[in-house]
């Protein structure tokens, strides 16, 4: 029954359609047509847009016409992809790959690749009358060669030990893409996987950057700006606070699961529901607390969980010489050898990743003006100052300033974590991205 339906049979005339949406719905449905590509002499090569299928799958296998349509596709296909890439010379850019540190001198830079790639270094280079003088030079990472190699945008030369100043000292012929790839993996700690994953996210528009900078004069992101300090009654209400809690222990004697609360329920500072939740929790919660493990190093030193690159998104106001905090972290592992992270494995990157503040609330409509009281305005410097010391001592009968700034959502701050970490799972050039985050379930004692 499936053999009699399988065999082919005159289809109905179908009515004639328009050229616009003939096109259209072509473009929709079948493969690409590589017989409208030009020769391979051709400068700049057009992709072809999608038509209609060139055979159609029957059960006595297809007639010879078909064969000759499938077969001159096909070779068309491999005519493409064997075509030369062309560059303009006037875009392309001159560099030596020096292998004994590990770097692409660039001598002629072109191009906007440089905006985001390369650093300056100062080498030694050598005068007219024998001596040696530090001198800065644009250089290039392993990786970052690499790509412009493979891209056609940078012609480099292997190992010339002579000071060139210009194009016509350039002997030789420059590597070819299988020779650099050959002689820059492995170098700098640079895997194909993590080359791989960085000219993914170079192709994506975003700026990767090393976490770790291979040299000292490779430019590093700022240290984080920490907390303010704290002021003269913030430092005295954490040490009455101290001073307080250690009497309340004394008294309490050892802490009663049953009564969390204790005698410490009669002190106003305990009467907010957050003090509450907290009291009742008798179990340690959240992430300051180290997970327990058995064995005395739970991470082995071998662990392939390294932050290796940081990313930038496109939008990012970005320049090379101070660059900012980066936006991910990212790990690049090879997915054939790596295990999922373990907690421990997970707490070591989270350790070292400052935390980010909670997203924004959306603004829904203009914000609302608080007036401000014209008493409290002209009250005098020490009416104000026992008001603060009243309202620290008893806040519960001091009425608190109403604040425009909304509350961070729980759910969004949640979601978005404290800390993140992207991790790039490479299994054989196939790239999978994956988001860990630290959340903090513990300081929404409100849900």
């Amino acid at each position: 029954m499936d053999d009699v339906l399988e065999r082919p049979r005159p289809q109905p005339a179908t009515p004639t359609l328009d050229p616009a949406e003939e096109e259209s719905s072509g473009s929709e449905d079948g493969g690409l047509d590589w017989t409208k590509l030009p020769k391979v002499g051709a400068v700049r090569p057009v992709i072809p847009k999608r038509g209609e299928k060139d055979f159609e799958p029957a059960a006595g296998g297809g007639s010879g016409l078909q064969a000759h349509v499938l077969d001159r596709a096909r070779a068309a296909m491999f005519d493409a992809l064997k075509a030369d890439r062309a560059i303009s010379s006037k875009s392309a850019s001159y560099g030596i790959w020096c292998p004994q540190i590990s770097r692409v001198h660039v001598t002629v830079a072109r191009g906007i690749h440089f905006s985001a790639m390369g650093h300056s270094a100062a080498r030694p280079t050598s005068i007219d009358n024998g001596s040696t003088k530090l001198q800065k030079r644009l250089e290039l990472l392993p990786e970052e060669a690499l790509y412009l190699i493979e891209r056609g945008a940078l012609f480099c030369w292997k190992d010339i030990q002579t000071d060139l100043t210009g194009l016509d000292d350039i002997e030789g012929a420059p590597m070819s893409v299988q020779q650099a790839f050959a002689e820059i993996i492995g170098k700098e700690d640079l895997t194909l996987e993590k080359y791989q994953v960085f000219a993914y996210l170079r192709r994506l528009g975003y700026v990767v950057t090393r976490t770790d900078p291979p040299s000292p004069s490779y430019p590093v992101p700022p240290p984080r700006v920490g907390s303010a300090p704290l002021s003269f009654y913030q430092r005295l209400s954490s040490i009455f606070s101290l001073f307080t809690a250690s009497v309340l222990r004394f008294l309490r004697g050892s802490n009663n699961w049953w009564r969390p609360l204790g005698i410490s329920r009669w002190i106003h500072h305990d009467k907010s529901y957050g003090k509450v939740f907290k009291s009742l929790r008798v179990i340690p919660a959240g992430h300051s607390v180290a997970p327990h493990s058995s064995r005395a190093t739970p991470v082995a030193p071998s662990s392939p969980y390294k932050i290796f690159y940081n990313m930038y998104k496109p939008s990012t106001n970005f320049r090379k010489t101070i660059p900012p905090q980066p936006d991910f972290q990212v790990v690049v592992v090879n997915a054939r050898t790596a295990f999922v992270p373990s907690l421990y494995e997970l707490t070591e990157l989270f350790n070292v990743l400052p935390e980010i503040p909670p997203p924004l609330p959306r603004k829904r409509g203009a914000p609302s003006v608080v007036q401000s009281s014209p008493v409290a305005v002209a009250s005098p410097v020490h009416t104000s100052t026992f008001k603060h010391i009243f309202s620290w001592l008893l806040p519960s009968s001091t009425p608190q300033p109403v604040t425009s700034q909304p509350r961070p959502h729980p759910f969004a701050a949640l979601k978005a974590g404290k800390k993140n970490i992207v991790i790039a799972a490479v299994d054989s050039g196939n790239i999978s991205f994956f988001r860990f985050s630290q959340g903090a379930f513990e300081e929404w004692p409100t849900l």
